[in-house]
């Protein structure tokens, strides 16, 4: 625990902002299902030919590591010695700032979330991959190939970097008995009212959303991403019940383990490297996926489609979900690796069971972050559903 805990530290702030923490606005691309949007037509390079001798990445903290933050963590390095590819990488710290880095045209990939990837795709800024070019491709699980926020029909438009489950905390010596479900969150007549924590983000609005697919099966919801208006009324004036027993909302990691350190949170939303450290520092908690399913994420490499360089960045591609990479930056950064092979080359043995990574039954009651757009993304066409402005606007509303 010592390791994780340690590893972590200069690397888990970036989890805040990479899945999620960062609060996305509108940038006037319609979205892919969006009414009247086509996918530009773009083409996937046939063959490679020999590297430019650079790649110029947007990437979040922690994805990049050259050595130069702790001498121990470097897998850019050999890449470099392997590829002849020099690695520039700019550290970005939102998603919004990875859409506009990406629309420069000085930056040949970027390792996008959910809440950017779709954006990327829709203002042609990235292109599809020919994933036969990167070798790789093959050993990424399956549960990962293929999504909503990394294709579009079917056309993939990256390779899956990782992935994590939003998970339910709690402090063993207050909250009992040990709970299975979100219910004790959202219970208005909580006994932990007052000291209650929830994420602190537009995007937690789907955390309600699967909640109520499971407690109110009239509703109809199917996808925690796309609400009609009655849906998504029904997820806001469950959070706006919420903030009732509210303690505090959270973004900064490290607050929010204080605040189970001190008692200030007893239960809430968290994620597995949170616990990790938590339990490092001796805070007496735990974490379960909830029966009802729950949120999460999964960063996705693209390639620019004006890249300068995209020989070194498919290269790139490849090397980042290969075993020995993908694990070295999973574990780094706290995640569950991509790539099925990785979990034999992470330094803890038990790192992947840590993180479910092999676990499809687990990960299938995960609802991976989507950028909700207009054109319902379960598939219905006679209701519209709220977009991402309106899932800001009604967050900031929940708030007060």
């Amino acid at each position: 625990m010592r390791r994780i805990g340690t590893a972590l530290a200069a690397a888990a702030l970036a989890l805040a902002t990479a899945c999620g923490g960062a609060t996305p606005t509108p940038t006037g691309a319609p979205a892919p299902g969006q009414s009247g949007f086509v996918p530009p037509k773009l083409d996937a390079p046939q063959a490679l030919g020999s590297g430019e001798g650079q790649v110029n990445l947007v990437a979040w903290a922690g994805y990049v590591e050259d050595g130069t933050n702790d001498p121990k963590v470097d897998w850019v390095t050999p890449f470099e010695q392997e590829t002849g590819c020099q690695v520039n990488t700019k550290v970005a710290g939102t998603s919004d700032e990875m859409v506009t880095l990406m629309r420069t045209g000085q930056y040949d990939a970027v390792s996008a979330s959910g809440d950017a990837s779709l954006r990327l795709i829709a203002a042609g800024t990235v292109a599809p991959v020919n994933t036969s070019l990167i070798p790789n491709y093959t050993d990424v699980f399956d549960g990962l190939k293929s999504k909503p926020w990394n294709s579009v029909n079917g056309v993939p438009y990256g390779v899956p970097h990782g992935r994590g489950a939003n998970l339910l905390m709690w402090r063993t010596d207050t909250v009992k008995p040990a709970p299975d479900s979100w219910s004790v969150v959202f219970d208005p007549n909580s006994p932990y009212k007052g000291k209650v924590t929830a994420y602190d983000s537009p995007i937690y609005i789907a955390d309600a959303a699967v909640y109520l697919m499971a407690t109110r099966p009239d509703l109809g919801v199917k996808n925690p991403y796309a609400l009609d208006d009655k849906q998504f009324q029904a997820a806001v004036d469950l959070l706006k019940q919420q903030k009732q027993i509210i303690g505090e909302y959270w973004s900064d990691y490290t607050k929010e383990i204080q605040a189970f350190k001190s008692g200030d949170s007893v239960v809430g939303t968290t994620w597995q490297v949170i616990v990790n450290v938590a339990k490092s520092e001796k805070a007496p908690v735990e974490a379960v996926l909830p029966k009802e399913g729950a949120t999460g994420w999964s960063d996705t490499w693209m390639v620019a489609a004006e890249a300068a360089h995209p020989n070194c960045a498919y290269r790139w591609l490849d090397w980042i979900i290969s075993p020995t990479a993908n694990a070295q930056v999973a574990e780094y950064f706290g995640e569950a690796p991509s790539n099925a092979k990785s979990c034999e080359e992470t330094a803890d043995p038990q790192h992947c069971e840590t993180f479910h990574a092999t676990d499809e039954t687990y990960f299938s009651k995960v609802h991976y972050w989507t950028t909700p757009i207009a054109q319902c993304l379960d598939g219905r066409t006679d209701v519209t559903c709220k977009d991402y402005a309106e899932w800001t606007r009604a967050w900031t509303e929940i708030k007060g």
